[in-house]
């Protein structure tokens, strides 16, 4: 497989001359196509921070991240822009869509954004179809459950044919049936229709779905887990031995 992403040395600090923090400490790893990562760690462990650092929304102090051969960490605010625009897609704990648009209409705004009027691979039905969630597409968010919002959150990610998807603690606001089925359609996502997925979360059950972890601690990579051929039942259990070493709860 081919690499998509290469990090290098990262470090981030916040505050000033006077009181500094070092949210990351030259962090090294790198994530291939249509792979399914995972990215754990206790709070304060630098985790959100590294997932800012890889959407652009923050910059690094220092080290380099690789997208493919480009460097964006020399991007300036326009090529940024451009960047997120053209290969990132998000998929956001609060599920951030619009209650005044249906679930078609939310997921076909992000075409409208880009300036495009199809996706080059999938149009909304045949996604919404493989998501489970056409029979719902002209429903408003209000009217639907949480795991159907954030299937929805899915469809807009995928619609557009990012070559990264971004997940921030997908099932956080989910109870554990709507958790279970987020995470099998974000497994279909990755077997079925090549998405290379990133995701960071606390819980050991949803990180079980991965393909890989990656484990924090103070800001640096403390381990690397490969799901391999084994079951995910004992996936999880390595993941929650590595948990119960840094101090995560897992909540499994």
């Amino acid at each position: 497989m081919n690499e998509l992403i290469k990090v290098v040395n990262v470090e981030k600090y916040y505050g000033n001359k006077g009181s500094t923090t070092k949210a990351l400490n030259r962090v090294n790893f790198s994530v291939s196509e249509g792979e399914f990562t995972g990215i754990m760690g206790t709070s304060g462990s630098g985790k959100t921070t590294l997932l800012n650092m890889l959407a652009t929304i923050d910059r690094v102090s220092a080290g380099q991240i690789f997208f493919g051969k480009k460097d964006i960490t020399q991007f300036g605010e326009d090529e940024l822009a451009n960047f997120r625009k053209e290969n990132l897609g998000f998929i956001f704990q609060d599920f951030n869509l619009l209650d005044t648009l249906t679930l078609e209409e939310n997921i076909t705004l992000s075409l409208s954004l880009q300036g495009k009027k199809k996706s080059k691979t999938r149009t909304p039905k045949q996604i919404m179809e493989q998501l489970g969630i056409y029979e719902f597409r002209d429903k408003f968010p209000y009217e639907v459950s949480g795991g159907q919002k954030q299937r929805c959150a899915c469809a807009r990610a995928l619609i557009t044919n990012p070559k990264l998807i971004l997940a921030d603690e997908p099932t956080g606001a989910l109870d554990s049936k709507s958790s279970t089925m987020l995470l099998e359609t974000m497994e279909t996502m990755n077997r079925e229709m090549a998405a290379t997925i990133l995701m960071v979360t606390h819980d050991a059950f949803s990180a079980s779905y991965c393909n890989r972890i990656l484990f924090l601690s103070d800001g640096e990579v403390f381990q690397e887990l490969y799901k391999g051929t084994q079951t995910r039942r004992a996936f999880l259990n390595e993941i929650l031995d590595v948990l119960s070493i840094i101090g995560g709860d897992g909540h499994a």
